[in-house]
């Protein structure tokens, strides 16, 4: 089974930035973020396979930036240019070599004046 640890979760002002971390256990093939905001459904917002392209939802491509460090098993997101919008509970996913996943317990990001 794939254990997270997320962080970096919090509350921002419009425009402000922030980066959420995700560090999994295990041989861990493919990770990413998902989002689920206030009466909405839970949608993918970034992912990052090993060693493969990285994928986005329009809504925030060109502004959010997904890495990964392998030697650490850590997925990152950096947020900047925050809106509203964004604001929702944001949940990391992982998926092992075994074809385990597994998601997080979700850093909610609010963005508020």
């Amino acid at each position: 089974q794939v254990q997270l640890v997320e962080s970096g979760g919090g509350v921002v002002q419009p425009g402000g930035s922030l980066r959420l971390s995700c560090a999994a256990s295990g041989s861990i093939l493919h990770m990413g973020w998902h989002r689920q905001a206030p009466g909405k459904e839970r949608e993918l917002v970034a992912a990052i396979p090993s060693g493969g392209s990285t994928n986005y939802a329009d809504s925030v491509k060109g502004r959010f930036t997904i890495s990964r460090d392998n030697r650490k098993n850590t997925v990152y997101l950096q947020m900047p240019s925050l809106t509203p919008e964004d604001t929702a509970v944001y949940y990391c996913t992982a998926r092992n070599i075994y074809g385990h996943a597994s998601w997080g317990q979700g850093p909610p990001v609010t963005v508020s004046s």
